[in-house]
């Protein structure tokens, strides 16, 4: 029957170990979450080319970009009215949020939100990047079909990294960058059964957006050398300089989110709209995620008055855009903001080596420094570049700039990741004490005891003939019906010393269901430090097996061998 297949499927999900049925819906997690993203992609080229025939923003009419902005941030805050504005909690921070608090399970609403209020931003100019979107959108699809199976909590939380994953690499062609994301800034740790359905998904999402928008990578025009040694003192430079810039980004940007946490959403909204509208009227090569930016600095790599402009104008149009609450990504952006630094550090190197051919290297160095600096996501920042410029050439020079970036922010500056500082501003909770990080990988369907005898209670005398007769380990539950609903209890015979008939001993039971994680049974036994936890089906119609406080000793004792 499909409902004993569904639930040896369960069972098995509920086990923290690589398995062929994981690695499969990872695999399917993944191509959800692509197809979403491609969607995504799609209404979001359809909107801008309905404005420009080569879908910049620079051939746009100026008359008419002073209005898009305006228009997206009226038609944002419409949508958040209309699904209910506590669901306007976006992005990777939040996304970060509920995978390590809510095993990614992700609301309806907040995937509605994102889905049309990224396309809204993103085609109208605002300095936001599409990787935040496609976060929040992969991870939200992936999780629902885990949702839908209904299977243990701790196998949608590897359903929704496997979306997350899927999500990055379909916008941006980045499958092994994809991978590290998750592991080095979702995650935070290399777990090889979530590794392997992560690799999958990600490698689903690079097929379907190929198939879709070709085999080209974002930044392949730009060529990257290898640069020679006697460049490696100025890579130092650069790469103190972005940590520095980093930081004041970092800190620039929870600023702007401070000053105006007090402000109610559509002034927020429609003041991000005003000044984008305004920048983009005098520098439409700023609005976007980054992109226009990019290519714009890259025609005309020595014009240092036009890189000194566009590196301020989307400076202050990314703080304004992310600071006032715009759904979008912050790592768009910050690799336009990179490029343009790494060319202002090449054009004082080129005082020394008039090298033109190095100027799009240091470019892309600088891309990986910041990202690296204000995401602390070095790995992914290293990889991320190279799968975006087609090259392995810089990979050496890229290792010392994001080094030295990296010190000079976390260490010197004392920086610390902007999606950490987003998620202390937001009071959302990232961190988890170490034991329910370990017991929550593993579900109740792995660990329960089946052996149990389900009896009504009658008498006292029943409840004693029934403990009698129990075999070897059998747990005996007593049930209580009443107008409410059902108690259940523990029995169990307590020795006595005196010769007289052994007393009973009544446990009460909570219950949980069997999507539920071995930490849900430490949160609700953990103040007595005893007792059991009664397992119910997902209906909470059947009881189907029970929990020992002994069980979970046993697992934190043996939390190295789970992998």
């Amino acid at each position: 029957m499909l409902s004993d297949s569904l639930y040896a499927l369960r069972k098995r999900l509920a086990v923290p170990y690589t398995s062929i049925q994981l690695s499969i819906l990872g695999l399917l997690g993944g191509i959800v979450a692509a197809c979403l993203i491609v969607l995504f992609r799609l209404s979001i080229e359809f909107v801008q080319f309905s404005f420009s025939p080569s879908g910049a923003f620079g051939d746009i009419s100026p008359y008419l970009i002073p209005s898009l902005p305006i228009l997206a941030a009226v038609l944002i805050v419409v949508v958040a009215d209309f699904t209910g504005f506590r669901h306007y909690r976006l992005g990777i921070p939040f996304v970060l949020h509920r995978v390590k608090a809510h095993y990614g399970n992700m609301p309806l609403g907040n995937a509605i939100n994102q889905f049309i209020g990224g396309i809204l931003a993103l085609s109208s100019g605002f300095s936001v990047g599409r990787e935040g979107p496609s976060v929040h959108i992969g991870a939200s699809g992936s999780s629902w079909l885990g949702h839908w199976l209904r299977l243990p909590h701790n196998a949608v939380r590897t359903l929704t990294s496997c979306g997350i994953a899927a999500g990055i690499s379909a916008s941006f062609n980045t499958p092994l960058a994809a991978v590290i994301f998750v592991m080095e800034v979702v995650l935070r740790e290399y777990k090889i059964h979530i590794f392997i359905p992560v690799m999958l998904a990600s490698s689903a999402g690079s097929i379907i957006t190929q198939a879709v928008f070709g085999p080209q990578v974002e930044f392949a025009y730009m060529s990257v050398f290898n640069l020679p040694i006697n460049h490696y003192p100025f890579l130092i430079l650069l790469g103190m300089t972005l940590g520095a810039s980093a930081f004041i980004f970092n800190t620039n940007l929870m600023r702007m989110m401070r000053t105006f946490r007090h402000v109610s959403m559509f002034p927020r909204l429609l003041i991000a709209g005003i000044i984008t509208a305004l920048f983009g009227y005098f520098v439409p090569e700023a609005l976007g995620d980054g992109t226009s930016a990019i290519n714009q600095a890259m025609l005309s790599p020595t014009d240092t008055q036009l890189i000194i402009i566009l590196l301020f104008s989307k400076l202050i149009l990314t703080w304004v855009a992310l600071g006032l609450g715009i759904p979008g990504g912050i790592i768009g952006p910050v690799f336009g903001l990179g490029l343009l630094l790494g060319l202002c550090i090449a054009n004082i190197v080129m005082i020394f080596d008039p090298s033109l051919h190095f100027m799009s290297t240091y470019g892309v160095l600088g891309m990986a420094g910041l990202m690296a600096s204000c995401l602390h996501a070095p790995l992914a920042a290293l990889v991320a570049v190279v799968e975006l410029t087609g090259s392995s050439e810089a990979i050496t020079p890229a290792i010392i700039v994001i080094v030295s970036s990296y010190i000079t922010s976390a260490q010197v500056l004392k920086n610390r990741s902007i999606f950490l500082q987003q998620l202390e501003y937001q009071q959302l909770a990232f961190q988890t004490p170490p034991v329910i990080d370990v017991l929550s990988k593993t579900g109740v369907l792995a660990e329960m005891k089946t052996n149990i005898n389900l009896i009504e209670y009658r008498t006292e005398q029943d409840v004693r003939f029934h403990l009698k007769q129990a075999k070897d380990e059998e747990i005996v539950i007593v049930s209580i019906k009443h107008d409410l609903g059902t108690d259940y209890s523990l029995a169990e015979t307590e020795p006595t010393f005196t010769g007289d008939v052994s007393k009973i001993k009544y446990t009460p039971l909570q219950t949980l269901n069997t999507r539920s994680t071995m930490a849900h049974v430490y949160e609700i036994l953990e103040e007595q430090r005893d007792g059991a936890a009664l397992i119910t089906s997902i209906s909470g119609e059947k009881v189907v097996g029970i929990v020992l406080w002994e069980q979970l000793h046993s697992i934190l004792m043996k939390r190295n061998a789970l992998a």
